[in-house]
């Protein structure tokens, strides 16, 4: 079957693609990840998988390629990667006794088409303490995460609620992301079955 590429330096996409059962090549792709003047953040981070697929793909003719780009909004507000440990306990102060929303895009190239889809969960923070914000910082793990928190590590012990795809707001929408690759010729249980045969031969 075709090989796919995943643009992303993710390690939790990489994760969540190896959960699904597949084999991939990384191929981190590097765009201008500016938002455009007055860009929604809906629009914002769709856009942002669909240009990373597309670099991707101009890298690596001929390969099926993944791109995502997921980004915390609070309010309408788009919080990104934190640029310091000031930076991410002022995101989580901000996220503290409140819900916010995930959004994820994630795009698939295959010969020269590009699909996207976007998918929002909502996420509830309980009251958190400012000690226990200070000590999430000082393990530096907000530092490499959208809204300064994961929700698979540590920040998990914040999320009172979670309505809609729990690895949308890891990284990758799973269920979204296996439909995509059904659409461009390459289902993600057929990769099972042949494996299986190959095993058994």
């Amino acid at each position: 079957m075709q090989s796919i590429v995943l643009a992303s330096a993710s390690p939790r996409r990489a994760e969540l693609l190896r959960q699904i059962g597949l084999s991939f090549l990384v191929q981190p792709a590097d765009i201008d990840e500016t938002p455009a003047s007055n860009e929604s953040a809906e629009h914002y981070v769709e856009r942002l998988a669909r240009e990373k697929a597309l670099a991707g793909s101009a890298s690596k003719p001929g390969c099926l390629v993944i791109g995502s780009d997921t980004s915390v909004v609070l309010e309408g507000r788009i919080l990104g990667k934190p640029d310091s440990t000031g930076d991410a306990t002022v995101m989580l102060q901000a996220l503290s006794g409140t819900t916010h929303q995930v959004m994820t895009g994630v795009a698939v190239v295959h010969k020269g088409i590009c699909e996207s889809r976007l998918v929002i969960a909502n996420v509830r923070f309980r009251e958190l303490l400012a000690a226990e914000i200070d000590a999430y910082v000082a393990t530096g793990e907000p530092m490499d995460k959208a809204g300064g928190y994961g929700i698979q590590g540590r920040g998990g012990i914040f999320v009172e609620e979670l309505r809609g795809s729990y690895s949308a707001v890891v990284g990758l929408p799973l269920q979204e992301t296996a439909a995509l690759l059904a659409g461009a010729g390459y289902p993600v249980w057929e990769t099972w079955n042949s494996r299986q045969e190959s095993r058994n031969e």
